[in-house]
């Protein structure tokens, strides 16, 4: 038995696309149960949901009152009847043989945690949103996470994008830490392996990720992302929680300020400051080029993209760490 549990909130615009792609699974569905567990949305996501209770049996919707995803995780593998959970995000869309293959491999390779790579697209395309979806699938944007840039071959890995377990991982390794209202999926399999769990990823199957489609909404996203990295590791208190990629952006953004601090006293600090900016800039605007060449998309939009990424992700962190003393 799988049972398969989705967070939501306030998801109209894409939860039709997810539940059509689960409809699709060649996973037995009287095998399977999926589990919406809705923080309480005030748009048209659970009439839409509704709206396929009549047709899907397999398919329930929970309440989540508390909104953030730990507790509609918790309360989903609480109310989950299958030996096997998985987590999917309304987000997202699923090949026919998503839930087959991973559940296949999650036996034959006796792990505690099974995924796939997650492809990057949009819903509505046009220059800038295919700009924005570049930026999001190309290592330069998002570091070397083998579940964004693809693989071949089955592989180890340290996290994988929603994820799949035996349920009785929960019971070994804990639940989710209800204090992370980002980070808590990698947070988990952090603890998984701490603990002596194995996680891996499989070239069998794909999903696919539907981005945000404004620079706006990309910024405030990789905003709360950056400040929810060091939020982790304040909460944790694992350095480990997290992984080196993660901080980058910080490093970056406190290369550029730090120095221009200290020149005001110092005025040679500005050099620094100034070499960061320039190298930062150079190396951006040659893959930018490269990009917009091999893609046929706009330099600029593909530019602004990454700068629009790497601030926000940076200076998300750097709020992060002056909120500190504060929490």
């Amino acid at each position: 038995m799988l049972s398969i549990i989705c967070p939501i909130y306030n998801e109209e615009k894409h939860i039709a696309h997810c539940i059509e792609s689960i409809t699709r699974q060649d996973f037995p569905k009287d095998d399977m149960e999926v589990l919406f567990v809705d923080g309480m949305s005030t748009d048209h996501t659970r009439e839409i949901i509704a709206s396929y209770l009549p047709h899907c049996p397999w398919l329930r919707m929970l309440d989540n009152p508390h909104k953030i995803v730990p507790y509609a995780m918790n309360k989903g593998i609480s109310e989950a009847k299958g030996d096997i959970v998985m987590r999917i995000d309304a987000h997202t869309f699923y090949e026919a043989n998503y839930c087959s293959a991973i559940v296949k491999r999650l036996k034959e390779l006796d792990a505690e945690n099974v995924g796939c790579v997650c492809k990057t697209d949009v819903l509505n395309k046009n220059p800038k949103t295919l700009a924005i979806r570049e930026v999001l699938s190309n290592k330069f944007g998002v570091g070397n996470s083998a579940f964004r840039t693809g693989i071949d071959s089955v592989r180890e890995v340290d996290t994988v994008p929603f994820g799949c377990w035996p349920k009785r991982v929960f019971e070994k390794f804990g639940h989710y830490d209800v204090r992370l209202v980002r980070n808590q999926d990698i947070e988990l399999n952090k603890r998984i392996i701490r603990g002596g769990g194995k996680i891996y990823i499989i070239p069998d199957t794909f999903c696919t990720y539907l981005a945000r489609e404004t620079f706006s909404d990309l910024a405030k996203n990789n905003f709360d992302n950056g400040k929810w990295n060091i939020l982790t590791v304040f909460y944790t208190k694992q350095m480990n929680s997290l992984s080196l990629r993660h901080f980058i952006p910080l490093l970056f953004v406190l290369g550029l300020i730090v120095p221009a601090l200290v020149g005001i006293f110092w005025h040679p600090a500005l050099l620094l400051s100034s070499f960061v900016l320039l190298s930062y800039l150079l190396a951006l605007g040659m893959i930018s080029a490269k990009l917009a060449k091999q893609r046929n998309l706009s330099f600029f939009y593909i530019l602004w993209g990454f700068i629009t990424l790497h601030s926000s992700y940076g200076w998300g962190s750097l709020v992060g760490m002056l909120s500190l003393p504060f929490i």
